[in-house]
């Protein structure tokens, strides 16, 4: 059993509220949950109140095995305790980047539009030239 560490999603329309929980990986969203490991509110304005996590059973599911989603690692990562999956996988990114800063072509959205944008002007020069 492939167990997860993910959000489910509460509260109504406009007014978002997540439960942390431990579920099965196979189960949908908001399907059968194994425990509650806390909640997330993302309208709080308290940020202590925003994310409420019992760190002790989080550190007894991740001890067995579980794989938090990357949100739910983010607010880990907050609270210190580390989260290997993530760590590994901003390795495989930074890597990915790499590769493709050496090749020479843009990798975010940002630098995909900013090297567009500088096509586009170089030829408008070559066509005013």
């Amino acid at each position: 059993m492939a167990v997860k560490i993910r959000m489910t999603r509460m509260g109504r329309r406009h007014r978002p509220f997540f439960r942390i929980n431990a579920v099965e990986g196979r189960t949908p969203r908001d399907g059968r949950i194994l425990e509650k490991l806390g909640h997330y509110d993302p309208v709080e304005k308290n940020e202590d109140k925003r994310v409420v996590l019992d760190l002790e059973r989080v550190k007894f599911w991740m001890a067995q095995g579980a794989v938090p989603s990357d949100t739910v690692a983010h607010f880990l990562v907050k609270r210190g305790i580390e989260c290997p999956t993530l760590a590994a996988k901003q390795a495989r990114r930074d890597r990915a980047r790499q590769a493709v800063r050496k090749q020479g072509k843009p990798f975010t959205k940002a630098e995909k539009e900013a090297a567009a944008k500088a096509a586009k002007e170089a030829k408008e020069q070559q066509a005013n030239a």
